[in-house]
C-alpha cells in the first residue's frame, strides 16, 4: 500500500462494527448498501472531508487507517465531477482486521500529517 486509506467516522459506529466483524457505513448517515461503496480519503484530503461532512468543530470522531491489502474488496479512485480530485472508494465492507490503526480525529494533526496549510 503506497498511501494510507483513511475513513472518518463516529467512534460509536466503529465500536459497533468491532462487535460484528465488519464496518459498513459509507459516509455520515449513509450505509454501504445505500451508497454502493465506502467513502475514504488520502491523508491530504482528510481535513477538507471532515469540514464538509461534520462542520468546523468535528469532535468525537476517529480515523480508521485501512490496509488495502487486507480488504478483499476493490478500491477505486474516482472523482465526484469529471476532471475533479479523485477519492478512494471501497466497494465492499471493511473487515475489522483490515483496520490497522484507529486514531482520534484532530483537524490540526490531520493538517500536519496531510501537508495542507
Amino acid at each position: 500500500m503506497t498511501e494510507q486509506l483513511l475513513h472518518l467516522t463516529e467512534k460509536s459506529l466503529w465500536d459497533a462494527a468491532r462487535c460484528v466483524g465488519t464496518y459498513e457505513m459509507s459516509t455520515r448517515g449513509r450505509t454501504l448498501t445505500e451508497e454502493g461503496f465506502i467513502h475514504c480519503s488520502l491523508p491530504h484530503q482528510l481535513p477538507s472531508v471532515a469540514r464538509a461532512l461534520y462542520g468546523p468543530d468535528p469532535g468525537g470522531l476517529v480515523v480508521l487507517v485501512i490496509d488495502g491489502e487486507r480488504l478483499g474488496s476493490p478500491v477505486r479512485f474516482e472523482a465526484v465531477k469529471p476532471g475533479g480530485e479523485e477519492f478512494p472508494h471501497i466497494y465492499g465492507p471493511i473487515p475489522v482486521d483490515a483496520v490497522v490503526e484507529v486514531r482520534p480525529f484532530s483537524e490540526h494533526a490531520a493538517r500536519e500529517e496531510g501537508g495542507t496549510p
